[in-house]
């Protein structure tokens, strides 16, 4: 998913004075908490999601008593190496920029950029058929890098500081398309708003890997992918998964 550019010099500048892990029996949990089905804020203020239970599932793993943490996704590195919280689960890709501020265990999932429009409207996913589209996506992620990237003057490009923000205005017509990420889109299809849109051509980007954040050289990586490993082989990841995805996206 999110892809930053202008914040990690200010956030790799505090590294070289990080310290290690905190004791690992009482560890911090950091996520976003707006971005259904991964992470958000239930009724009842609770933060849930696919991101929160496997995180919960890498504590119990740990034997670790674990709290989880939101912030708003343009600062969430800053805050991971300001200490806020020790590890970061809140769905994002793994990319050489942000590389140089934090370090990722092996990645939990796969994840796939797509479009969606709506339904009947013939708007084609290639340069020609977007040509003088307006064109959402959430900043600071994956999608509107790509979009940055491969489609700067071919699209009027809007970028919102929530997925839902980008939905919203999708749905209120003040948008032609938006690209997310393919399952996130996926579940607000099923919305009854999202039942009035569909996806449109093949994904644009298909192997993007999603891994668990930690402070450069922190050794609660290496415990977090031991964690994750075991994990997979007894069946607990697949468990969270099938409460959330009628298909694998490991």
């Amino acid at each position: 998913m999110h892809n930053y550019k202008k914040i990690l010099l200010a956030a790799a500048a505090t590294l070289a004075f990080a310290t290690p892990a905190v004791a690992a029996d009482k560890l911090k949990i950091g996520t976003e908490g707006a971005y259904p089905p991964f992470n958000l804020i239930d009724a009842d203020g609770q933060v849930v999601g696919f991101d929160v239970e496997i995180a919960q599932a890498l504590c119990a793993k740990l034997q670790a008593e674990c709290e989880v943490v939101t912030s708003d996704w343009d600062g969430i590195i800053p805050a991971l190496n300001a200490r806020k919280f020790d590890f970061l689960v809140s769905s994002m890709s793994i990319t050489e920029e942000r590389q140089q501020a934090v370090d990722f265990t092996e990645p939990y999932y796969t994840n796939k950029l797509q479009f969606i429009a709506p339904k009947g409207r013939d708007l084609k996913a290639d340069k020609a058929g977007l040509q003088g589209k307006v064109i959402g996506a959430q900043r600071a992620t994956i999608a509107g890098t790509w979009l940055e990237d491969n489609l700067d003057g071919v699209v009027d490009i809007k970028l919102y500081d929530t997925q839902e923000n980008a939905y919203l205005d999708l749905s209120s017509g003040r948008l032609d398309g938006v690209l997310a990420d393919t399952f996130v889109n996926w579940e607000w299809l099923k919305s009854e708003v999202g039942q009035n849109f569909e996806f449109k051509g093949e994904p644009v980007l298909d192997n993007d890997k999603i891994g668990v954040a930690v402070r450069k050289g922190d050794p609660l990586r290496e415990k977090l992918n031991a964690a994750l490993k075991e994990m997979v082989a007894d069946g607990t990841y697949q468990q969270i998964n099938d409460k959330y995805f009628p298909f694998s996206i490991y």
